[in-house]
């Protein structure tokens, strides 16, 4: 103990010393932000007894690297450890922000996107935030003021020993407390929010960086036969198509509209006596539209991006990060692709960068003919500019010129982006006042979804003009929320009630309107989440998918599930919600008695299952092993 303790006691003026003001430091500074930045849901004296002592396991470990090295260096390398921990920490408090969620190490692997992204992130960074760099700031001065000091400073074998010794006690107990409270936490992954409230900040970090190397092992390890069970999991699930649907939109025209953050409390929502999205509400009650009201999005990370690669392939996004971006090579059997065969042209339209989300690749992977980028667009005035692209109104109004290039019959997507965070609008182009509850993002999303709805009509008019509209099927479908439950406060002032876990869950509804000429349209109830729409959108074409690899359902075959699994394990269905590791009932909103939980577990079990299965197929690669013709291939 020698190394511990000098003739007055701990040598506070020594680096042993400035290693525990800094573990001290960071491991209050982690407690506090976890405790208030996050929505971590902690109840209870053991949950906050863990939060309390879960950073302090990892800053003896992780700055405990500094006594490997020798003299002055030793200070640097704790003041760089202790930089670069502080950093992680609050880039996840400014990402929470709007995702309320937490930084991935795939999410690291998108730099192209974050230059699009320079807006949003400085609409989230507060002048307070200075406070969580004024310890780095004393630590450094503590390395310049006393380099003389460090050039010799030995602190023997024994110090690191009872450091990383002290760390693992710590970091032991706080597992052990962690799995009682919550057992199998590391093995069934729950949730995020369980890992950080549980393990702390840092430990999520390297339990995220082992399931990311295990799932980028996945596809080295994977081999044709991995598919057989694959195959025989979506057969047994296969929805058969509604007689009366099926073919409904044969030979059609395809038009999806891509209503960037567009939830579906909108939809007949008015704001001081003015509806907010007039246009849409007319498209949900006319003749030919179907509108679906508990349509769900079911993106993770990869937000917009997930919600195009559901819709086009039927599987799941990935639990970390953007299947866009790291599995963007892969084999996929995409909707572009299956249409190929009765003779579609296919294209985007898109008004922004086309390395975007790596679009320029996985389009080509998806089979699409045409991708129109920021490139096909007069981008040059500054006004009909937002911060992702060109405004949706001169946005479709070029994109006129270009869809008729195309050869018909097509399948089409169009992606606006104005209403996107942080919702800011030129006062000059809006058409309807803000609303007023004190939370920026809250008030602003009414006048540029506003101006996206007024968009989406004149695009209308042209289809209707140029002849387009009689022979169109056209979706329209909202990629995910636009209001994170950051701004639940805001929310709850909106809606005019308490949002509660189940009022939350279902404000994660956005819209889903199909129109198909000569359809008997209405409002349709049924539960479905985005995973549902290529297999209902090609039985309306009349293709058959019996031989397709999807994990969503046709919405309206009679054998479609209405147990909607979001990606992080949580499920809604029209009795039961499963929401952060408690079951709710759908009606009452209240949590199940345990009597009660038999059915839920069920639903449970069966969510995780699928999740499991599409995550193999994508880690995998799979699809490189099945034939469109329902053949299992070698690769």
């Amino acid at each position: 103990m020698k190394d511990l303790v000098g003739k007055k006691g701990v040598q506070l003026n020594g680096f042993l010393g400035i290693y525990l003001l800094a573990v001290f430091m960071i491991w209050i500074k982690t407690y506090i932000t976890q405790l208030t930045q996050f929505d971590l849901s902690v109840e209870g004296t053991l949950q906050h007894f863990l939060l309390l002592i879960n950073p302090l396991g990892s800053a003896l470990l992780f700055l405990s690297v500094a006594f490997l090295f020798r003299g002055k260096r030793k200070m640097s390398i704790l003041v760089v450890v202790y930089t670069l921990m502080t950093i992680l920490l609050y880039s996840n408090v400014v990402y929470y922000r709007f995702f309320s969620d937490f930084i991935t190490l795939p999410t690291i692997y998108q730099p192209q996107n974050f230059g699009d992204l320079t807006g949003s992130v400085f609409a989230l960074i507060r002048p307070l935030d200075l406070l969580y760099f004024i310890d780095v700031a004393l630590l450094i001065y503590l390395r310049i003021a006393k380099k003389e000091q460090f050039k010799q400073v030995k602190t023997g074998f024994k110090m690191p020993v009872i450091a990383v010794a002290l760390a693992l006690i710590v970091s032991s107990m706080n597992l052990l407390l962690a799995e009682k409270d919550r057992p199998d936490l590391l093995a069934r992954g729950f949730d995020r929010s369980y890992i950080v409230k549980y393990l702390g900040m840092y430990n999520y970090a390297i339990y995220d960086t082992v399931k990311t190397a295990e799932a980028s092992s996945e596809r080295a390890l994977a081999d044709s036969s991995d598919i057989t069970e694959i195959i025989n999991y979506t057969k047994s699930n296969y929805a058969e198509p509604n007689p009366e649907y099926f073919g409904k939109a044969k030979d059609m025209n395809v038009i999806y509209l891509h209503l960037e953050s567009m939830q579906s409390f909108l939809i007949d929502y008015e704001l001081n006596g003015q509806q907010v999205t007039p246009f849409l509400n007319s498209l949900a009650k006319n003749e030919n539209t179907m509108f679906f009201d508990n349509f769900y999005h079911q993106t993770a990370q990869g937000k917009t991006s997930d919600a195009e690669f559901m819709l086009e392939n039927s599987l799941y996004g990935l639990p970390q990060g953007s299947a866009f971006i790291t599995k963007g090579q892969n084999k996929y059997e995409a909707a572009p692709t299956i249409l190929k065969d009765y003779g579609y042209t296919s294209a985007v339209f898109h008004g922004n960068s086309g390395t975007f989300w790596n679009r320029n690749i996985i389009y080509d992977q998806f089979g699409y003919d045409e991708f129109f980028s920021a490139d096909s667009y007069d981008t040059s005035d500054p006004k009909n500019m937002a911060e992702y692209g060109l405004l949706d109104k001169p946005f479709f109004e070029q994109s006129q010129s270009l869809l008729e290039t195309l050869p018909q019959p097509f399948y089409t997507k169009f992606i606006t982006v104005a209403n996107h965070f942080p919702f800011k609008m030129d006062q000059d182009l809006v058409t309807i006042d803000k609303a007023t509850t004190g939370d920026t993002s809250v008030d602003n999303y009414f006048q540029t979804a506003r101006y996206a709805d007024e968009a989406i009509e004149e695009f209308f008019t042209y289809l209707k003009e140029s002849g387009l509209y009689d022979n169109t099927m056209i979706v329209m479908y909202g990629d995910h929320y636009g209001i994170s439950d950051n701004h639940n406060r805001a929310m709850s002032e909106i809606i005019g009630e308490e949002v509660t876990p189940v009022v939350n869950a279902d404000l994660q509804r956005v819209p889903l309107l199909i129109y198909v000429p000569g359809m008997e349209g209405g409002i349709n109830h049924t539960y479905a989440g985005q995973m549902d729409l290529l297999p209902t959108v090609l039985h309306l074409l009349g293709v058959e998918t019996q031989n397709n690899i999807h994990f969503g359902s046709d919405i309206l075959s009679a054998d479609h599930s209405e147990v909607i699994p979001f990606r992080n394990g949580n499920f809604v269905s029209p009795t039961i919600y499963s929401l952060d590791g408690k079951y709710y009932d759908r009606k009452t909103g209240l949590e199940l008695d345990p009597s009660q939980y038999e059915q839920a577990e069920k639903l449970h079990a069966m969510v995780q299952e699928k999740l499991n299965y599409s995550d193999k197929v994508v880690n995998g690669d799979l699809l490189r092993f099945y034939s469109k013709d329902g053949k299992v291939l070698s690769e």
